[in-house]
């Protein structure tokens, strides 16, 4: 039970990995006039979540999950190194740095465990950029997390961040960011059982659209994300 309440702890909304900074390219679609209600943000979070989230960070997080289970530091700075190279928009892949290294920082405080100070110390020194999958499946694999609930878990926390950031940007009201996440909670436990058995050569993405307004998002005049 006492790992089960950890994971919630690390993929709470309150946990101060700095999600709250970022709408992943979501800004960029509601200034230009794409996105404007509640079914467009539910049109992008499919997006986001059947595109890239699930078949490149949770297959990730998995792959983390099962090298830290061993403790097999190598595997993890591989695996953080092709998350990189795969997050071909610079404002994506410095949200997932920044977000995984105040993961990193608090994790270390918090339980102090060898392989993830090794892996910090990697980080730090820029032998590795620190993806927050990857740091999330190493906290994961040193807690011992149960995998589909730990991959359930991260895309739920994903989807909730997105929404938590269009209720800024809409007028949407809570009750409609509630239902788009209703609505969305089929597709988070399909995601979440489809990639229990991947690999990191399994790992891929296709959403073309949402890099495109990655890159756009940084050149707008005024701005309340970071991504």
């Amino acid at each position: 039970m006492d790992n089960f309440i950890s994971l919630l702890q690390f993929a709470d909304g309150l946990f101060p990995a700095g999600a709250y900074a970022h709408s992943f390219g979501l800004e960029y679609y509601v200034q230009s006039g794409e996105v404007r209600d509640a079914g467009g943000v539910e049109q992008f979070l499919r997006a986001h979540l059947e595109g890239s989230n699930a078949p490149t960070d949770a297959v990730a997080l998995l792959c983390a999950w099962r090298a830290a289970k061993v403790g097999d530091l190598a595997t993890c700075i591989a695996l953080d190194e092709t998350l990189d190279a795969m997050k071909a928009v610079s404002e994506l892949r410095d949200a997932s740095r920044q977000m995984g290294r105040q993961t990193l920082r608090v994790a270390n405080h918090l339980l102090g465990h060898p392989l993830l100070s090794s892996f910090g110390e990697a980080v730090a020194n820029e032998s590795t950029a620190g993806h927050h999958p990857v740091v999330l499946g190493i906290i994961g694999g040193v807690i011992e997390w149960p995998p589909k609930e730990m991959a359930a878990a991260y895309l739920y926390s994903t989807s909730a961040a997105l929404v938590g950031a269009a209720l800024r940007l809409i007028p949407l009201g809570q009750l409609a960011g509630q239902r788009v996440l209703s609505n969305v909670t089929p597709l988070i436990a399909k995601l979440a059982a489809e990639v229990q058995d991947k690999t990191q050569g399994d790992m891929w993405t296709f959403a073309p659209a949402l890099e495109i307004a990655g890159m756009r998002h940084a050149m707008l005049d005024a701005r309340l994300f970071r991504s």
